[in-house]
């Protein structure tokens, strides 16, 4: 029998996507997640609606790089929420290294992950595929159902240096150095199958 988790709605979710409707919404990847609770963020719903140009993702190191303790300046805090990040802006200067505090006060699971719109486009089609092997859970992570996953498909569970993965509850830290130009437009978003297209992104305001 499947678990049942409550919706912001009044409704009820499975945990099955792939056979049932969550919340009177169709059993799609993109919609097994919440709604928010509240009204989007104006600037999460305006970056999620976007039109991402038909390009192949840009290599990780375009939007900076993994950033050393010793290096780090200053320190921020971001929480995750259902369905959107506080702050939804977050001002850097070029070759800063922050060291990024993420709690995710939501109920359900949620990401911090810092990458372009093209790279948040394709992780979310391994997040969705997460889903489909009940990795990825609404409030939860099965690590069991990640090493079964692992062991068939040679990858479970990512362990990124740009991004964090969290249950209810739980926190994390990304230390991140941003690059010295500011040519490239760089996000924070939760790619869990539907949070980024409900706003559940920010943008980096890179200044110098």
């Amino acid at each position: 029998m499947s678990s049942v988790w409550p919706c912001p709605s009044g409704g009820s979710r499975p945990s099955e996507p792939k056979n049932t409707t969550w919340c009177g919404q169709s059993p799609r990847f993109d919609q097994v997640s919440v709604e928010p609770t509240g009204t989007v963020t104006s600037l999460g719903a305006k970056i999620a609606a976007k039109t991402v140009p038909p390009t192949p993702a840009m290599p990780i190191w375009f939007t900076g790089a993994p950033g050393a303790a010793s290096g780090v300046t200053r320190t921020i805090e971001v929480v995750l929420r259902d369905n959107f990040f506080e702050p939804e802006s977050i001002r850097v200067k070029p070759g800063e290294t922050i060291r990024f505090k993420i709690i995710n006060a939501g109920e359900f699971v949620h990401e911090f992950n810092i990458g372009t719109a093209e790279m948040h486009a394709e992780h979310q089609g391994e997040m969705a595929m997460m889903v489909e092997h009940n990795v990825l859970m609404p409030d939860r992570i099965d690590m069991k159902a990640a090493a079964a996953m692992q062991a068939s498909m040679g990858h479970g569970m990512h362990d990124d240096p740009n991004s964090v993965l969290l249950e209810p509850g739980h926190t994390g830290e990304v230390i991140w150095t941003f690059p010295e130009g500011g040519e490239i437009a760089i996000e924070f978003g939760c790619n869990v199958p539907g949070h980024y297209e409900a706003g559940m992104v920010g943008e980096f305001e890179v200044q110098s």
